[in-house]
């Protein structure tokens, strides 16, 4: 994977909102407990459980500010193609990956049948964040909120995800985004809401189903990813993807698939308590995505080969 350095980067799309944002909670990647980190699992799925029942707020658990930028930001000028070292900070590699995967869909969206694509921010936080869904730590991972339409990422999952789970391609970061980012795309579709009647867990139920059709989504986007164009229109913002690349970003959907994180807990894998689908399975619909190119591929609604 090769980033442009020339590339004029968007930061209008995401905010850096440093510590004290409160916490929250949605869609996401779940990790298992340790370190402080405890109880990630039934987190999340009692997240879900709410969300998908079609409650999105769970705003009684707010503090008030719902993603605002806390901790202010920085990114116009750390992010500025006037900084030759932009691309060694973190915050603005994942404001590249979040202008590729949005300029995606800028594109692909509109073949959906549902109109014009409404973008988001992705909001960078430390430790925890306040958002329109609720409360949460980092130990949540990365994750959506339906209910404010945002991206919410603790940049330290990354390292998480590479010394616990082995996923060290840099090619995986993306892939995180790009997974959210499907969530949204669920949500601009209404899938999600849809989906709110059938069973929470489970390795038949909507939350799974959900969570591989956002897997199909990532794919899609990283089949076309250096397709994808500079806030100039004029450079890409990445100038090569390599097969190894998606190799790493299988790797990483092996990693968080719910069989590996159960083993990796310690617990005995339950497929009753599924929320987001096996490492076969997020493999596999992410390289249905990635193989096709076409979101119209990923309906994990209307089959029932999970």
């Amino acid at each position: 994977m090769e980033l442009n350095e020339r590339a004029e980067l968007d930061t209008s799309q995401a905010n850096d909102l440093g510590r004290g944002g409160g916490s929250g909670g949605g869609f996401g990647i779940p990790i298992p407990g340790g370190g402080g980190r405890g109880g990630i699992i039934g987190i999340v799925v009692a997240v879900l459980v709410a969300l998908l029942g079609g409650g999105f707020g769970l705003n009684a658990m707010t503090n008030g500010d719902e993603g605002g930028q806390a901790g202010g930001s920085d990114l116009d000028q750390v992010c500025s193609a006037a900084n030759p070292d932009r691309l060694d900070d973190a915050r603005c590699r994942n404001l590249l990956y979040v202008n590729s995967i949005q300029g995606y869909w800028q594109k692909a969206y509109p073949e959906l049948g549902k109109g014009k694509y409404e973008a988001t921010t992705t909001n960078f936080f430390q430790a925890a964040v306040n958002t329109g869904c609720g409360q949460a730590d980092s130990g949540v991972g990365p994750f959506y909120c339906p209910a404010d339409r945002k991206v919410y990422i603790d940049l330290s999952f990354y390292d998480e995800l590479a010394s616990r789970f082995g996923a060290k391609s840099e090619f995986a970061q993306p892939y995180v985004l790009a997974h959210e980012y499907g969530h949204h795309i669920q949500n601009l579709l209404g899938t999600n809401e849809k989906a709110g009647g059938g069973d929470q867990s489970g390795p038949r139920s909507a939350s799974v189903r959900l969570e591989l059709q956002a897997d199909c989504y990532a794919g899609a986007w990283a089949k076309h990813a250096t397709e994808s164009k500079d806030k100039s229109g004029q450079e890409p913002l990445f100038t090569s993807i390599t097969q190894a690349d998606i190799d790493g970003a299988m790797q990483a959907a092996e990693a968080i698939g719910d069989d590996s994180i159960q083993e990796r807990s310690g617990g005995r894998v339950n497929p009753d308590s599924f929320t987001h689908g096996t490492s076969e399975q997020r493999q596999r619909w992410f390289q249905q995505g990635y193989d096709r190119g076409d979101p119209n591929t990923c309906d994990t609604f209307g089959t029932d080969q999970l």
